[in-house]
Protein backbone atom coordinates (compact mmCIF):
# COMPACT_ATOMS: atom_id res chain seq x y z
CA UNK A 1 0.00 0.00 0.00
CA UNK A 2 1.74 3.39 -1.05
CA UNK A 3 2.68 5.81 1.60
CA UNK A 4 1.04 9.32 1.04
CA UNK A 5 0.73 12.67 3.41
CA UNK A 6 -3.03 13.20 1.95
CA UNK A 7 -3.05 10.69 -0.64
CA UNK A 8 -5.52 12.77 -3.40
CA UNK A 9 -4.32 14.76 -6.14
CA UNK A 10 -5.39 16.77 -8.49
CA UNK A 11 -3.68 17.98 -11.70
CA UNK A 12 -3.31 21.66 -12.06
CA UNK A 13 -4.83 24.95 -11.86
CA UNK A 14 -5.06 27.26 -14.63
CA UNK A 15 -4.46 31.48 -14.51
CA UNK A 16 -4.90 34.01 -17.45
CA UNK A 17 -4.76 37.63 -18.07
CA UNK A 18 -6.15 39.48 -21.07
CA UNK A 19 -5.51 43.30 -21.41
CA UNK A 20 -3.18 43.75 -19.14
CA UNK A 21 0.63 45.34 -19.67
CA UNK A 22 2.34 42.96 -16.80
CA UNK A 23 0.35 40.09 -17.57
CA UNK A 24 3.09 37.71 -17.12
CA UNK A 25 3.72 39.26 -13.89
CA UNK A 26 -0.09 39.01 -12.73
CA UNK A 27 -0.23 35.52 -13.90
CA UNK A 28 2.75 34.49 -11.82
CA UNK A 29 1.27 35.36 -8.51
CA UNK A 30 -2.04 33.81 -9.72
CA UNK A 31 -0.37 30.66 -9.97
CA UNK A 32 1.14 31.31 -6.56
CA UNK A 33 -2.20 31.16 -5.19
CA UNK A 34 -2.99 28.24 -7.46
CA UNK A 35 0.24 26.29 -6.31
CA UNK A 36 -1.96 23.88 -4.03
CA UNK A 37 -3.49 22.42 -7.23
CA UNK A 38 -0.13 20.97 -8.87
CA UNK A 39 3.39 20.93 -7.88
CA UNK A 40 5.29 19.47 -10.19
CA UNK A 41 5.15 22.11 -13.26
CA UNK A 42 4.44 25.08 -14.21
CA UNK A 43 4.47 27.07 -17.68
CA UNK A 44 3.37 30.83 -18.74
CA UNK A 45 2.48 31.24 -22.53
CA UNK A 46 2.16 35.43 -23.57
CA UNK A 47 0.98 37.48 -26.54
CA UNK A 48 1.28 40.85 -27.56
CA UNK A 49 -0.61 40.10 -30.45
CA UNK A 50 1.73 39.81 -32.79
CA UNK A 51 3.47 36.27 -31.36
CA UNK A 52 3.35 33.87 -28.61
CA UNK A 53 6.45 33.37 -26.00
CA UNK A 54 6.57 30.30 -23.63
CA UNK A 55 8.58 29.46 -20.49
CA UNK A 56 7.58 26.25 -18.78
CA UNK A 57 9.53 23.69 -16.53
CA UNK A 58 9.42 20.81 -13.84
CA UNK A 59 8.89 22.06 -10.44
CA UNK A 60 7.36 25.00 -8.00
CA UNK A 61 6.34 28.18 -9.75
CA UNK A 62 9.38 30.23 -8.11
CA UNK A 63 11.48 27.55 -9.24
CA UNK A 64 10.65 27.88 -12.89
CA UNK A 65 10.38 31.56 -13.35
CA UNK A 66 13.41 34.19 -12.27
CA UNK A 67 12.68 37.64 -12.66
CA UNK A 68 14.61 38.17 -15.81
CA UNK A 69 12.56 35.42 -17.59
CA UNK A 70 9.12 36.89 -16.56
CA UNK A 71 10.49 40.04 -18.35
CA UNK A 72 10.91 38.22 -21.08
CA UNK A 73 7.56 37.60 -21.06
CA UNK A 74 6.07 40.12 -22.47
CA UNK A 75 2.55 41.27 -23.63
CA UNK A 76 -0.80 42.40 -22.88
CA UNK A 77 -2.27 38.69 -22.44
CA UNK A 78 -1.13 35.21 -20.83
CA UNK A 79 -1.88 31.79 -20.00
CA UNK A 80 -0.51 30.03 -16.85
CA UNK A 81 -0.39 26.23 -15.40
CA UNK A 82 0.02 24.61 -12.58
CA UNK A 83 0.07 20.48 -12.53
CA UNK A 84 0.66 17.63 -10.95
CA UNK A 85 1.84 14.58 -12.69
CA UNK A 86 2.22 10.34 -11.65
CA UNK A 87 5.60 8.60 -13.01
CA UNK A 88 5.31 8.30 -16.67
CA UNK A 89 3.73 11.79 -17.54
CA UNK A 90 5.96 13.97 -15.85
CA UNK A 91 7.69 14.69 -19.08
CA UNK A 92 8.54 18.54 -20.16
CA UNK A 93 6.53 17.99 -23.21
CA UNK A 94 3.75 17.43 -21.16
CA UNK A 95 4.35 20.18 -19.04
CA UNK A 96 1.29 23.00 -19.60
CA UNK A 97 0.51 25.31 -21.55
CA UNK A 98 1.04 23.21 -24.68
CA UNK A 99 1.80 25.94 -27.60
CA UNK A 100 1.31 24.44 -30.94
CA UNK A 101 2.01 26.90 -33.66
CA UNK A 102 1.39 26.97 -38.03
CA UNK A 103 2.48 28.79 -40.98
CA UNK A 104 -1.13 30.91 -39.84
CA UNK A 105 -1.41 31.25 -36.16
CA UNK A 106 -0.69 29.59 -33.09
CA UNK A 107 -3.10 28.17 -30.30
CA UNK A 108 -1.87 27.55 -26.51
CA UNK A 109 -4.06 25.17 -24.08
CA UNK A 110 -4.03 24.79 -20.82
CA UNK A 111 -6.23 22.47 -19.09
CA UNK A 112 -8.23 21.05 -15.49
CA UNK A 113 -9.62 17.46 -15.61
CA UNK A 114 -9.72 14.41 -17.57
CA UNK A 115 -11.14 13.33 -21.10
CA UNK A 116 -12.80 9.69 -20.68
CA UNK A 117 -12.85 9.21 -24.20
CA UNK A 118 -9.02 10.34 -25.02
CA UNK A 119 -7.71 6.97 -25.89
CA UNK A 120 -10.74 6.73 -28.45
CA UNK A 121 -10.28 10.17 -29.94
CA UNK A 122 -6.20 9.12 -29.92
CA UNK A 123 -6.60 6.26 -31.74
CA UNK A 124 -8.90 7.72 -34.21
CA UNK A 125 -6.67 10.74 -34.83
CA UNK A 126 -3.79 8.59 -35.41
CA UNK A 127 -5.45 6.32 -37.84
CA UNK A 128 -6.67 9.84 -40.14
CA UNK A 129 -2.95 10.82 -40.33
CA UNK A 130 -2.36 12.82 -36.77
CA UNK A 131 1.16 12.69 -35.05
CA UNK A 132 0.89 13.10 -31.45
CA UNK A 133 3.97 14.70 -29.38
CA UNK A 134 3.08 14.20 -25.90
CA UNK A 135 0.77 11.72 -23.57
CA UNK A 136 -1.64 14.46 -22.63
CA UNK A 137 -4.61 14.39 -23.34
CA UNK A 138 -5.18 17.86 -23.70
CA UNK A 139 -2.92 17.47 -27.25
CA UNK A 140 -6.29 16.02 -28.44
CA UNK A 141 -8.14 18.97 -28.08
CA UNK A 142 -5.83 20.66 -30.29
CA UNK A 143 -5.65 18.31 -33.30
CA UNK A 144 -9.58 18.47 -33.04
CA UNK A 145 -9.85 21.88 -33.83
CA UNK A 146 -6.85 22.14 -36.20
CA UNK A 147 -9.56 19.50 -38.15
CA UNK A 148 -12.14 21.96 -38.51
CA UNK A 149 -10.02 25.03 -39.09
CA UNK A 150 -12.61 25.63 -42.31
CA UNK A 151 -14.65 26.84 -39.74
CA UNK A 152 -14.66 30.20 -37.49
CA UNK A 153 -12.06 29.80 -34.71
CA UNK A 154 -14.40 29.92 -32.12
CA UNK A 155 -17.04 27.46 -34.08
CA UNK A 156 -14.14 25.17 -34.30
CA UNK A 157 -13.25 25.24 -30.85
CA UNK A 158 -17.42 24.53 -29.84
CA UNK A 159 -16.80 21.56 -32.50
CA UNK A 160 -13.73 19.88 -30.77
CA UNK A 161 -15.53 20.60 -27.10
CA UNK A 162 -18.48 18.85 -28.77
CA UNK A 163 -16.46 15.46 -29.18
CA UNK A 164 -14.49 15.12 -26.12
CA UNK A 165 -16.30 13.31 -22.67
CA UNK A 166 -15.39 13.86 -19.46
CA UNK A 167 -14.25 16.97 -16.82
CA UNK A 168 -12.44 19.68 -18.35
CA UNK A 169 -11.91 23.65 -17.59
CA UNK A 170 -10.14 24.87 -20.71
CA UNK A 171 -7.74 28.41 -21.46
CA UNK A 172 -7.02 28.52 -24.96
CA UNK A 173 -4.97 31.80 -26.76
CA UNK A 174 -4.18 32.78 -29.85
CA UNK A 175 -2.38 36.16 -30.90
CA UNK A 176 -5.57 37.89 -30.39
CA UNK A 177 -8.14 35.67 -28.39
CA UNK A 178 -8.64 34.09 -25.46
CA UNK A 179 -11.07 31.23 -25.22
CA UNK A 180 -12.61 30.09 -21.81
CA UNK A 181 -14.57 27.03 -21.68
CA UNK A 182 -15.99 24.65 -18.91
CA UNK A 183 -17.65 21.42 -19.69
CA UNK A 184 -21.14 20.68 -19.90
CA UNK A 185 -21.46 18.92 -16.20
CA UNK A 186 -19.23 21.80 -14.87
CA UNK A 187 -16.97 19.32 -13.21
CA UNK A 188 -14.25 21.67 -12.89
CA UNK A 189 -14.69 25.40 -11.24
CA UNK A 190 -13.49 28.18 -13.49
CA UNK A 191 -14.69 31.82 -13.06
CA UNK A 192 -13.55 35.09 -14.32
CA UNK A 193 -12.56 38.04 -12.78
CA UNK A 194 -11.59 41.94 -13.75
CA UNK A 195 -9.30 44.03 -13.11
CA UNK A 196 -9.73 47.61 -14.11
CA UNK A 197 -10.20 47.17 -17.96
CA UNK A 198 -8.26 43.98 -17.98
CA UNK A 199 -10.08 40.24 -17.71
CA UNK A 200 -8.79 37.34 -15.54
CA UNK A 201 -9.66 33.80 -15.82
CA UNK A 202 -8.66 31.48 -12.55
CA UNK A 203 -9.14 27.82 -11.11
CA UNK A 204 -10.39 29.44 -8.06
CA UNK A 205 -11.25 33.06 -6.62
CA UNK A 206 -8.33 32.76 -4.32
CA UNK A 207 -6.39 33.55 -7.64
CA UNK A 208 -8.14 36.60 -7.91
CA UNK A 209 -7.60 38.02 -4.42
CA UNK A 210 -4.00 37.90 -4.50
CA UNK A 211 -3.66 40.64 -7.51
CA UNK A 212 -6.85 42.68 -6.50
CA UNK A 213 -9.00 41.45 -9.32
CA UNK A 214 -12.87 41.09 -8.88
CA UNK A 215 -14.86 37.91 -8.87
CA UNK A 216 -17.20 38.54 -11.60
CA UNK A 217 -18.78 35.10 -11.72
CA UNK A 218 -18.44 31.59 -12.70
CA UNK A 219 -17.51 30.06 -16.56
CA UNK A 220 -21.16 28.04 -16.89
CA UNK A 221 -21.12 24.62 -17.84
CA UNK A 222 -21.50 23.81 -21.43
CA UNK A 223 -20.37 27.50 -22.35
CA UNK A 224 -17.48 29.47 -24.15
CA UNK A 225 -16.36 32.63 -23.22
CA UNK A 226 -14.01 34.45 -26.01
CA UNK A 227 -12.08 37.58 -24.91
CA UNK A 228 -10.51 39.93 -27.08
CA UNK A 229 -9.45 43.79 -27.46
CA UNK A 230 -13.33 44.14 -28.83
CA UNK A 231 -14.51 43.07 -25.82
CA UNK A 232 -16.18 39.73 -24.18
CA UNK A 233 -18.84 37.45 -25.52
CA UNK A 234 -20.15 34.17 -24.19
CA UNK A 235 -21.31 31.54 -26.23
CA UNK A 236 -23.34 27.82 -25.42
CA UNK A 237 -21.69 24.92 -27.12
CA UNK A 238 -23.91 22.76 -25.03
CA UNK A 239 -27.46 22.18 -23.32
CA UNK A 240 -27.67 22.73 -19.65
CA UNK A 241 -27.49 19.34 -17.81
CA UNK A 242 -27.85 18.94 -14.08
CA UNK A 243 -24.68 20.56 -12.58
CA UNK A 244 -21.87 17.94 -10.88
CA UNK A 245 -19.16 20.38 -9.39
CA UNK A 246 -17.00 17.71 -8.11
CA UNK A 247 -17.43 17.54 -4.36
CA UNK A 248 -13.76 16.52 -3.05
CA UNK A 249 -13.03 20.69 -4.36
CA UNK A 250 -15.10 21.65 -0.83
CA UNK A 251 -13.67 18.74 0.99
CA UNK A 252 -10.16 19.27 -0.04
CA UNK A 253 -8.81 20.51 -2.74
CA UNK A 254 -9.90 24.30 -3.28
CA UNK A 255 -8.01 26.75 -0.83
CA UNK A 256 -10.91 28.04 2.28
CA UNK A 257 -10.55 31.45 0.69
CA UNK A 258 -12.20 30.21 -2.30
CA UNK A 259 -15.88 30.28 -3.16
CA UNK A 260 -17.08 27.78 -5.40
CA UNK A 261 -20.98 27.74 -7.06
CA UNK A 262 -21.63 30.88 -5.01
CA UNK A 263 -20.08 28.71 -1.48
CA UNK A 264 -17.12 30.20 0.40
CA UNK A 265 -15.23 26.61 1.00
CA UNK A 266 -14.08 27.16 4.45
CA UNK A 267 -17.92 27.94 5.43
CA UNK A 268 -18.91 24.40 3.80
CA UNK A 269 -16.14 22.49 5.46
CA UNK A 270 -17.28 23.94 8.80
CA UNK A 271 -21.30 22.76 8.05
CA UNK A 272 -19.48 19.34 7.23
CA UNK A 273 -17.67 19.27 10.92
CA UNK A 274 -20.99 20.45 12.55
CA UNK A 275 -22.80 17.86 11.00
CA UNK A 276 -20.38 15.23 11.57
CA UNK A 277 -20.60 15.87 14.93
CA UNK A 278 -24.09 15.32 14.85
CA UNK A 279 -23.85 12.01 13.38
CA UNK A 280 -21.24 10.66 14.91
CA UNK A 281 -20.67 12.08 18.63
CA UNK A 282 -18.09 10.67 20.89
CA UNK A 283 -17.13 11.93 24.75
CA UNK A 284 -13.67 13.47 24.51
CA UNK A 285 -11.72 16.23 25.77
CA UNK A 286 -10.18 18.13 22.76
CA UNK A 287 -10.65 18.07 18.98
CA UNK A 288 -8.30 18.67 16.64
CA UNK A 289 -7.79 18.75 12.59
CA UNK A 290 -5.35 17.37 10.68
CA UNK A 291 -3.37 20.24 8.57
CA UNK A 292 -4.36 21.96 6.50
CA UNK A 293 -7.40 21.14 4.88
CA UNK A 294 -9.38 19.75 8.31
CA UNK A 295 -9.06 22.83 10.26
CA UNK A 296 -11.90 23.90 9.17
CA UNK A 297 -14.46 21.01 9.85
CA UNK A 298 -12.68 20.40 13.27
CA UNK A 299 -13.41 23.73 14.18
CA UNK A 300 -17.35 22.99 13.05
CA UNK A 301 -16.85 19.83 14.89
CA UNK A 302 -16.26 21.60 18.03
CA UNK A 303 -18.64 24.02 17.78
CA UNK A 304 -21.35 21.84 17.21
CA UNK A 305 -19.95 19.18 19.91
CA UNK A 306 -18.51 22.10 22.68
CA UNK A 307 -15.70 19.75 23.08
CA UNK A 308 -12.79 22.64 22.97
CA UNK A 309 -10.70 22.69 19.83
CA UNK A 310 -6.83 22.40 20.21
CA UNK A 311 -3.78 22.53 17.99
CA UNK A 312 -2.73 18.69 18.65
CA UNK A 313 -1.13 18.63 15.47
CA UNK A 314 1.49 20.66 14.10
CA UNK A 315 2.79 21.14 10.20
CA UNK A 316 5.91 22.09 9.10
CA UNK A 317 5.78 24.86 7.32
CA UNK A 318 8.88 24.43 5.31
CA UNK A 319 7.97 20.60 4.18
CA UNK A 320 6.32 20.64 1.01
CA UNK A 321 3.13 19.22 0.15
CA UNK A 322 4.90 15.28 0.08
CA UNK A 323 2.31 13.65 -2.63
CA UNK A 324 4.28 15.66 -5.09
CA UNK A 325 7.04 13.06 -4.05
CA UNK A 326 6.82 10.70 -7.11
CA UNK A 327 8.17 7.40 -5.03
CA UNK A 328 6.86 5.43 -1.74
CA UNK A 329 10.02 6.11 0.25
CA UNK A 330 10.08 9.72 -0.54
CA UNK A 331 6.59 9.98 0.64
CA UNK A 332 6.76 7.77 3.35
CA UNK A 333 9.94 10.20 5.17
CA UNK A 334 7.44 13.03 4.21
CA UNK A 335 5.03 12.23 6.53
CA UNK A 336 7.51 12.16 9.06
CA UNK A 337 8.72 15.10 8.57
CA UNK A 338 5.67 16.87 7.93
CA UNK A 339 3.25 16.51 11.04
CA UNK A 340 3.92 16.39 14.53
CA UNK A 341 1.78 15.97 17.55
CA UNK A 342 1.63 18.25 20.58
CA UNK A 343 2.19 16.32 23.43
CA UNK A 344 1.37 18.86 26.19
CA UNK A 345 -1.78 19.02 24.62
CA UNK A 346 -3.02 15.49 23.98
CA UNK A 347 -1.50 13.87 26.82
CA UNK A 348 -3.62 12.11 29.13
CA UNK A 349 -6.87 13.42 26.20
CA UNK A 350 -9.14 11.63 24.68
CA UNK A 351 -8.63 13.36 21.47
CA UNK A 352 -11.12 13.78 18.33
CA UNK A 353 -9.10 13.91 15.18
CA UNK A 354 -10.96 15.37 12.46
CA UNK A 355 -9.87 14.73 8.98
CA UNK A 356 -11.17 15.82 5.35
CA UNK A 357 -11.15 12.13 3.78
CA UNK A 358 -9.07 8.63 3.80
CA UNK A 359 -7.88 7.28 0.80
CA UNK A 360 -5.05 4.33 1.44
CA UNK A 361 -5.41 4.27 5.22
CA UNK A 362 -1.39 4.82 5.62
CA UNK A 363 -1.28 8.67 6.63
CA UNK A 364 -3.96 7.92 9.20
CA UNK A 365 -2.50 4.84 10.88
CA UNK A 366 0.77 7.28 10.83
CA UNK A 367 -1.37 10.02 12.31
CA UNK A 368 -3.25 8.06 15.25
CA UNK A 369 -0.07 6.09 16.17
CA UNK A 370 1.64 9.73 16.30
CA UNK A 371 -0.66 10.96 18.68
CA UNK A 372 -0.70 7.71 20.82
CA UNK A 373 2.85 7.92 20.79
CA UNK A 374 2.61 11.69 22.57
CA UNK A 375 0.48 10.04 25.13
CA UNK A 376 -3.13 10.50 23.73
CA UNK A 377 -5.45 7.99 25.50
CA UNK A 378 -8.06 7.56 23.31
CA UNK A 379 -8.43 8.80 19.40
CA UNK A 380 -11.45 8.83 17.81
CA UNK A 381 -11.13 9.34 14.12
CA UNK A 382 -14.19 11.23 12.58
CA UNK A 383 -13.89 12.13 8.07
CA UNK A 384 -15.58 14.71 7.03
CA UNK A 385 -16.74 13.11 3.86
CA UNK A 386 -17.91 9.68 2.97
CA UNK A 387 -15.62 6.65 2.73
CA UNK A 388 -14.14 6.60 -0.72
CA UNK A 389 -14.98 3.03 -2.87
CA UNK A 390 -14.65 4.00 -5.91
CA UNK A 391 -12.36 5.70 -8.49
CA UNK A 392 -12.30 8.61 -10.36
CA UNK A 393 -11.69 9.36 -13.63
CA UNK A 394 -12.46 13.02 -13.63
CA UNK A 395 -8.53 14.24 -12.64
CA UNK A 396 -7.81 13.19 -9.28
CA UNK A 397 -5.45 10.52 -8.94
CA UNK A 398 -7.64 7.82 -7.97
CA UNK A 399 -8.16 5.29 -10.94
CA UNK A 400 -7.55 2.13 -9.38
CA UNK A 401 -9.97 0.59 -7.06
CA UNK A 402 -7.34 -1.58 -5.36
CA UNK A 403 -5.64 1.62 -4.16
CA UNK A 404 -8.63 2.72 -2.11
CA UNK A 405 -8.75 1.45 1.57
CA UNK A 406 -12.41 1.79 1.71
CA UNK A 407 -12.99 0.02 -1.91
CA UNK A 408 -13.15 -3.79 -0.36
CA UNK A 409 -12.82 -2.93 3.39
CA UNK A 410 -15.66 -2.08 5.86
CA UNK A 411 -15.59 0.87 8.21
CA UNK A 412 -14.98 -1.35 11.43
CA UNK A 413 -12.01 -3.22 9.42
CA UNK A 414 -11.12 0.67 8.48
CA UNK A 415 -10.94 1.46 11.81
CA UNK A 416 -8.87 -1.71 13.01
CA UNK A 417 -5.72 -1.12 10.35
CA UNK A 418 -5.27 2.44 11.52
CA UNK A 419 -5.63 1.65 14.95
CA UNK A 420 -8.06 4.15 15.99
CA UNK A 421 -10.08 3.75 18.96
CA UNK A 422 -13.30 4.36 17.06
CA UNK A 423 -13.92 5.75 13.05
CA UNK A 424 -16.91 7.44 11.23
CA UNK A 425 -17.31 8.88 8.05
CA UNK A 426 -19.85 11.72 7.44
CA UNK A 427 -22.89 10.43 5.68
CA UNK A 428 -23.36 10.99 1.69
CA UNK A 429 -26.78 12.93 2.76
CA UNK A 430 -24.95 14.55 5.41
CA UNK A 431 -21.94 15.93 2.80
CA UNK A 432 -24.44 16.96 0.34
CA UNK A 433 -26.87 19.10 2.53
CA UNK A 434 -23.47 20.58 4.18
CA UNK A 435 -22.23 21.72 0.52
CA UNK A 436 -25.39 22.56 -0.83
CA UNK A 437 -28.37 23.31 2.13
CA UNK A 438 -31.09 22.15 0.05
CA UNK A 439 -30.37 24.23 -2.43
CA UNK A 440 -29.37 21.34 -5.22
CA UNK A 441 -30.89 21.87 -8.69
CA UNK A 442 -29.80 21.72 -12.21
CA UNK A 443 -27.47 24.74 -11.87
CA UNK A 444 -26.03 23.68 -8.44
CA UNK A 445 -25.14 20.01 -7.92
CA UNK A 446 -22.18 17.80 -6.68
CA UNK A 447 -20.54 14.64 -8.19
CA UNK A 448 -20.18 12.44 -5.77
CA UNK A 449 -19.03 9.22 -7.90
CA UNK A 450 -16.20 8.36 -5.72
CA UNK A 451 -18.32 7.64 -2.59
CA UNK A 452 -21.41 6.53 -4.20
CA UNK A 453 -20.09 4.94 -7.98
CA UNK A 454 -22.41 7.16 -9.32
CA UNK A 455 -20.78 8.63 -12.19
CA UNK A 456 -22.22 11.78 -14.47
CA UNK A 457 -21.03 10.69 -17.19
CA UNK A 458 -20.23 7.04 -19.44
CA UNK A 459 -17.41 5.21 -18.44
CA UNK A 460 -15.11 4.20 -21.32
CA UNK A 461 -13.65 0.22 -21.20
CA UNK A 462 -9.88 2.14 -21.78
CA UNK A 463 -10.51 5.30 -19.04
CA UNK A 464 -8.31 3.98 -16.32
CA UNK A 465 -5.66 2.20 -18.20
CA UNK A 466 -3.91 3.61 -19.34
CA UNK A 467 -4.65 6.76 -17.09
CA UNK A 468 -3.27 9.88 -18.83
CA UNK A 469 -2.85 12.67 -16.26
CA UNK A 470 -3.10 16.51 -17.86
Amino acid sequence: MPGEIKGLNEECGIFGVWGHPDSAQLTYYGLHALQHRGQEGAGIVTTDGKQMKLHKGHGLINEVFSQNQLQELKGHASAGHVRYATAGDGGYENIQPLLFRSQTDSLALAHNGNLVNAQALKSQLEGQGSILTTTSDTEVVAHLIKRARHLPLDEAIMEALSMIKGAYAFLLMTENQMFVANDPRGLRPISLGQMGDAWVVSSETCGFDVIGATHEREVKPGELVVISNEGVEAKRYASPIQRTLCSMEYVYFSRPDSNLDGKNVHASRKRMGKALAKEAPVEADVVTGVPDSSISAAIGYAEESGIPYELGLIKNRYVGRTFIQPSQELREQGVKMKLSAVRGIVEGKRVVMVDDSIVRGTTSRRIVQMLKEAGASEVHVRIASPPIKNPCYYGIDTANSGELIASDRSVEEIEEQIGADSLTFLSPDGLNEAIYQGEESIEHGGCMACFTGNYPTEIYPNTAHPYEKL
